[in-house]
């Protein structure tokens, strides 16, 4: 049933409204990423969802304002700042293909000679955030920075206790980057690479913040503030690989089921974009066996069936 056709908050909120009570009955709602210790600890039951329109109304339900550890959501920023600085030599480093495989899988690089399968798998990020360091000096400083001024929130920050919980747990990007770097596809030494990933990976935030943050990819490329970050063709190339690689390998699932570009990270959250009307982030912690929020997908699905809003 659709029960909305415009983008009006007064329309929205009521779909949330009742997209979070129905996740309040749903059981079986996943585990949260026991491999970083740091996030072991959060309620699966947890549940927060945001709506950001494009002139940076954001309104939400549940814990919408509760920070949390936005993970590989942060792949979409750093991608889109790599992009807009070097355009399509990028592509010559990472591919824009779904892996097929555990995002952070060490197979696929050495049939595929060093060069990851896209960028939102462990590999791929590796190699965008190599090339954002060295075209600014500090990729997660950047990162940061962009966050902070999309979302209007000025107190973003890292989590030291996350970043040193990744560090100390690493050895897998470790050898990821150690294996490109043999190919000659890293640039930069890989523990001064690993330290920006593993602090871009760390960045706590809220629905709020990540739904407004996402905005410029609504808004085919324009920033907040007016100004364009990227060509409107390179936001729908942005757009492109959320819909097929976002979800690492249930990324066809995600498609079937929400029909929008999105983005997971393994602390529990979910942007997605409506290209022209608003983006979301939902957010529970308790993932399925491919690292992807339960709640999170499920509630996004809703939002697409009950609004009718979706790419397709």
């Amino acid at each position: 049933m659709v029960i909305m056709t415009t983008t009006s908050s007064l329309t929205f909120l009521p779909v949330l409204e009742r997209i979070a009570e129905e996740m309040s009955r749903t059981p079986g709602r996943g585990r949260p990423a026991d491999y970083i210790p740091a996030l072991a600890a959060c309620d699966p039951r947890s549940f927060g969802m945001a709506v950001a329109e494009l002139d940076g109304t954001v309104y939400g339900v549940g814990e919408w304002r509760q920070p949390f550890s936005a993970q590989s959501l942060t792949k979409v920023f750093t991608l889109a700042l790599d992009l807009a600085r070097e355009g399509d030599e990028l592509w010559e480093h990472v591919g824009r293909e779904p892996s097929g495989n555990p995002f952070n899988s060490l197979v696929q690089l050495e049939y595929e000679h060093g060069i990851p399968r896209n960028p939102f798998i462990n590999a791929g990020a590796l190699v965008v955030t190599d090339r954002l360091q060295t075209r600014t000096g500090d990729a997660a400083g950047e990162l940061l920075a962009f966050l902070r001024a999309e979302s209007a929130n000025p107190a973003l920050d890292f989590d030291r206790e996350v970043a040193a919980s990744e560090t100390a747990h690493g050895d897998r990007n470790a050898a990821l980057g150690h294996f490109m770097a043999s190919y000659g596809n890293i640039d930069n030494d890989v523990p001064v690479l690993l330290d920006q990933y593993f602090r871009q990976c760390s960045v706590a935030a809220s629905c709020a913040d990540l739904a407004l943050a996402t905005g410029f990819l609504a808004r085919h490329g324009v920033r907040a503030d007016g100004s364009r970050l990227l060509t409107r063709s390179q936001a729908k190339q942005v757009n492109a690989v959320m819909l097929t690689c976002g979800t690492y390998d249930a990324a066809g699932d995600f498609a079937y089921r929400v029909g929008l570009p999105g983005k997971s990270g393994v602390g529990g959250g979910i942007i997605a974009v409506v290209p022209g009307r608003c983006t979301l982030c939902v957010w529970s912690p308790g993932l399925d066996e491919r690292g992807n929020s339960v709640a999170g997908v499920a509630a996004l699905d809703r939002f697409t069936t009950l609004t009718g809003l979706s790419v397709f």
